[in-house]
């Protein structure tokens, strides 16, 4: 893709991704962070519900997210 650059105003400058940016530790890092989400997401939304609760006996967190387990699907009466 070719820019055409406004009168008088220089090119746009090249823009390169460093190898940093990419580091097998930063990808590593990113990607567990992540998962813990999605899986803690899914807890949340999907499973935590009265006795399978890690929190106790409440129905807090279930209440909270009610109407998203029905739209994702979940049973949950």
């Amino acid at each position: 893709m070719t820019t055409i650059p406004l009168h008088g105003a220089s090119p746009a400058p090249k823009v390169g991704i460093s190898s940093e940016a990419l580091s097998r530790g930063r990808i590593i890092a990113l990607l567990s962070i992540t998962v813990f989400l999605a899986l803690a997401a899914y807890y949340f939304v999907g499973v935590d519900e009265g006795m399978t609760s890690l929190f106790g006996r409440t129905m807090v967190i279930h209440e909270w997210v009610h109407d998203s387990r029905h739209f994702l699907g979940f049973p949950c009466h």
